[in-house]
C-alpha cells in the first residue's frame, strides 16, 4: 500500500510550534519512523535529536514544492508498485511510504512487526541540490528505481519462500529488520548478494536507464570498478564468509574515508559492493528468473556465479 506522508510534514511547517507538530507526526505513525530514525539517523532517544528536527523544519522547500507541483508522484509510485507485484511475485504484503527525511538516506527499507517497509525521501529528488535539506538533487525520474529496489529488499526480508540469511534473523527479530544489528551478524556474501539482487530487480523492473542509475554511481566511479573489477573480485573472496559491520561500511557505505576503503593495498571506490553484488548474481537471475532469485540463499547463488565461470573457462 502507498502511504503518502509529504502533504502532513509540509502542513506542520505552518504550525505555530513546528517542533511540537513534529513530535506529534512521529507519535501518529511512530513505528515506522521510530524504524527510519534508529535504523538510517540516530536513536530516538539521543539528546541531538531536537537539534536535528529543528534543522529539518528551518530548511528551505521551495525545491520540493516546486517538483510535486510539476510531476505526479504518487501515480508514479503506484505504477512502480503494480509492475513490481508482478515481477516480483510478491507473495507477503508490504508498504511504501512517500515522506520528507531528516537529511539521511534518500532511500531504504524496513522490516516493521513483519511487514516489508520501502521508504523514499523526496526531497533528494528535486533535481538539484539543496545544502539546508542535505537533499541530493537527483531527478524524479529515478524514483521509480529507488522504490523498486527497496521493494525488492522486502521481499527477500519477509517472503514466506525467503531462504536469505536477513529473512532469518528478521524471523529470529520478532519480525523487525535492524540495519546495524543485521550488518553485524550477517556474511559479506549476503550483503553482496542482497544489494545486487536488489539493483538487478530495478534494473527489471524500470528498463532502458543508464547503468550507473541502478547502481547510484557517477560515471566516472562507473567505470574504475569496472576496470577494477577483476581486482575487486579475487580481493574480496577471502572475506565473503566474514561476518562485522566494519565489510558493510567499507563495501556498501558512502561517506566512509580513504583508510576505511583501503583493499589489498588500494583505495577502492565507495559502495562497490553494490558493482560487485550485481556481477555476483547475474547468473542466478539467469538460471532460476528473478522472482526465485530473490528469495534464494546467498550460497545459491554464489554456486550459480562460480559455475557460469566455469563453463565460460571450460
Amino acid at each position: 500500500m502507498l502511504k503518502n506522508l509529504v502533504p502532513e510534514f509540509l502542513s506542520l511547517l505552518q504550525s505555530p510550534d513546528p517542533l511540537g507538530a513534529y513530535h506529534q507526526y512521529l507519535k501518529n505513525h511512530e513505528p515506522v519512523l521510530s524504524a527510519y530514525w534508529s535504523n538510517y539517523v540516530l536513536d530516538l532517544e539521543s539528546p541531538h535529536v531536537d537539534e536535528i528536527i529543528q534543522r529539518a523544519l528551518k530548511a528551505g522547500r521551495q525545491d520540493l514544492r516546486r517538483m510535486l507541483e510539476q510531476h505526479d508522484i504518487e501515480s508514479l509510485a503506484e505504477n512502480t508498485i503494480e509492475k513490481c507485484r508482478d515481477l516480483f511475485e510478491i507473495d507477503q504484503d508490504f508498504d511504501v511510504y512517500l515522506m520528507v527525511g531528516v537529511g539521511g538516506a534518500n532511500a531504504g527499507e524496513l522490516v516493521v512487526d513483519g511487514k516489508g517497509v520501502a521508504f523514499i525521501c523526496l526531497e533528494h529528488f528535486t533535481g538539484r541540490a539543496n545544502p539546508e535539506t542535505y537533499g541530493l538533487g537527483l531527478s524524479p525520474d529515478l524514483i521509480p528505481l529507488w522504490i523498486a529496489h527497496e521493494i525488492a529488499h522486502t521481499v527477500r526480508y519477509t517472503s514466506p519462500r525467503s531462504r536469505s540469511e536477513i529473512s532469518h534473523i528478521v524471523q529470529s527479530s520478532n519480525g523487525f529488520y535492524d540495519y546495524w544489528e543485521t550488518g553485524s551478524r550477517v556474511k559479506l556474501l549476503e550483503l553482496f548478494v542482497n544489494e545486487g539482487l536488489a539493483v538487478t530487480a530495478s534494473r527489471m523492473a524500470v528498463p532502458d536507464r543508464d547503468n550507473c542509475d541502478y547502481l547510484g554511481y557517477g560515471r566516472r566511479q562507473y567505470k574504475r570498478l569496472r576496470e577494477l573489477e577483476a581486482f575487486l573480485r579475487n580481493a574480496v573472496t577471502p572475506e565473503l564468509e566474514k561476518t562485522g559491520l566494519g565489510y558493510r561500511l567499507r563495501y556498501l557505505s558512502g561517506g566512509m574515508s580513504p583508510a576505511a576503503r583501503l583493499v589489498s593495498g588500494k583505495v577502492i571506490p565507495e559502495r562497490a559492493g553494490y558493482y560487485l553484488g550485481e556481477r555476483m548474481v547475474e547468473a542466478a537471475v539467469s538460471d532460476m528468473g528473478l522472482a526465485e532469485a530473490l528469495r534464494a540463499s546467498a550460497e545459491e547463488c554464489l554456486a550459480a556465479d562460480q559455475n557460469a565461470a566455469d563453463i565460460q573457462t571450460a
